[in-house]
């Protein structure tokens, strides 16, 4: 990175020559700064600009991060002559930034002089580890049927009100305690009341000291929501190649990334594309995308929350993103009026690592059983309706009795709504969950009634609760 020089002679001056809304054009006369970089303005050169585009030889167009209220024409700009850049090493583990690298948690200034780029490219395909190996999360219905890879790429797709955040915050508590290596957490557009209720379960849990987060508000201007991912990435990239380390990276939310980019978009006169979205859009997902990748000795895994406009996984933000992920999660609404949470579409979501070669036969075979009976069950639900579960024959009633229990079984308890629910957080290995599965598909549990499966862990869970209502209903 190249310091600005203190000294007045040697800085690269511009002037501002328009003003129109966030974008600002301002002119050079001396040395045109390239795209990206970082320019300051306003009182105290308190204000950033980053430089979007060359409008001629003498003239760039540059998109202000923050209110522009108090500018004008002909106003002193100073070129930094580097991009905006955030700081690296292990003192940011346990802080709170903004997309400028400033701590946001009321402790003390960082005392950190390394500096890295929120820009870089992605890694060459010679440098990306093939290996794969899975994630494990605690939550069965993932691990079951969209199994994560350990340096790849999990979206969680919902509309409004279907438990992103809850179930993102939920993978935090399950994995950032027995995880070995960094966590990141990058809150896009996210509202403060969020990112202070987070803060405090970090500190509470005691992983904060092996944490990081980083927050652009929902309040502030565009391009501090678009770069704000950016600036995250660039810190797991340091502990991923400087420290050799495994990075959980969570982000929160991709469409609110997207939403801003398409904001610029408009700032900047671009012709909105389909459905009113940027004209780039496949490029700016991808720009972010594709930065997080895994090497021989470090690896980047990604949880990403995506809401979806209208419930629509056709949208293009939706579909732009599917395209770049190794696991995708799907949250159903009609899942969560039924109660079932996590409402995890066990039809819609899949995952590239359910396959035999890397989950093995066993738990292959366990969730394809799983998803034939809970698709056959859906296609008899229209019958049920019409004639009455009664008259459906005998093979197809206990096709249904199973589908039930495996809908409840794959819900679960969360440690992050334990003050909402009064039900003990589980987090249920891999082992425990094809276990009960196996047994439920093998008809060993069909004299259990179905409400013992409803929000337990493991099986021996079931069985006690089973116990507990047989009790109940002895007492009655």
């Amino acid at each position: 990175m190249t310091n600005t020089n203190d000294s007045p002679a040697q800085e690269n001056i511009g002037y501002i020559t328009a003003i129109q809304g966030s974008v600002v054009d301002i002119r050079f006369d001396d040395k045109l700064p390239p795209v990206y970089n970082e320019l300051r303005t306003g009182e105290n050169r308190a204000l950033v600009v980053e430089v979007q585009a060359h409008l001629d030889g003498c003239t760039v167009r540059g998109l202000a991060m923050g209110p522009t209220r108090g500018l004008f024409r002909g106003q002193e700009v100073v070129d930094t002559e580097h991009m905006l850049t955030v700081p690296v090493g292990d003192k940011i583990l346990g802080r709170m930034f903004n997309v400028f690298g400033d701590t946001i948690d009321g402790g003390a200034d960082l005392e950190s002089s390394e500096r890295r780029p929120i820009h870089n490219h992605s890694l060459p395909l010679a440098r990306r580890n093939v290996d794969s190996k899975i994630f494990v999360s605690g939550i069965k219905a993932i691990d079951l049927l969209a199994p994560m890879e350990r340096g790849g790429k999990a979206g969680l797709f919902g509309g409004a009100g279907v438990g992103k955040t809850v179930l993102i915050t939920e993978m935090i508590n399950n994995m950032v305690g027995r995880y070995e290596g960094v966590s990141l957490f990058c809150g896009v557009g996210e509202r403060c009341r969020e990112g202070e209720q987070l803060y405090r379960e970090m500190r509470d849990a005691g992983v904060l000291d092996k944490t990081v987060m980083m927050f652009g508000q929902m309040n502030e201007a565009p391009g501090i929501r678009f770069r704000v991912a950016h600036a995250a990435l660039a810190m797991a990239e340091y502990f991923r190649d400087e420290k050799k380390q495994d990075v959980l990276l969570l982000i929160d939310n991709v469409f609110r990334f997207v939403q801003a980019g398409s904001e610029i978009s408009v700032l900047m006169g671009q012709m909105p594309s389909r459905v009113g979205y940027q004209p780039s859009l496949a490029t700016d997902i991808a720009s972010l995308q594709e930065r997080i990748a895994s090497t021989s000795t470090g690896a980047i895994t990604s949880i990403q929350a995506v809401y979806v406009p209208a419930d629509d996984l056709t949208d293009p933000s939706a579909s732009h993103t599917f395209a770049h992920l190794s696991s995708n999660i799907v949250l159903s609404r009609a899942r969560v009026s039924q109660g079932l949470y996590p409402a995890v579409d066990p039809l819609a979501s899949g995952s590239n690592m359910l396959t035999p070669l890397i989950v093995g036969e066993r738990h292959y075979r366990v969730a394809t059983a799983v998803r034939k009976t809970l698709a056959e069950y859906e296609e008899l639900k229209d019958i049920i309706a019409m004639l009455g579960f009664d008259e459906l024959p005998e093979n197809d009633q206990k096709t249904v009795m199973k589908a039930r229990k495996l809908e409840r079984f794959l819900t679960q308890p969360f440690f992050t709504t334990f003050h909402f629910t009064g039900m003990e957080g589980r987090s249920v290995e891999l082992e425990d969950t094809l276990r009960g599965c196996e047994k439920i598909l093998s008809g060993e549990l069909d004299d259990v009634s179905e409400n013992a499966f409803y929000m337990v862990g493991t099986l021996e869970d079931v069985l006690a609760k089973a116990e507990k209502i047989r009790e109940a209903e002895k007492a009655a």
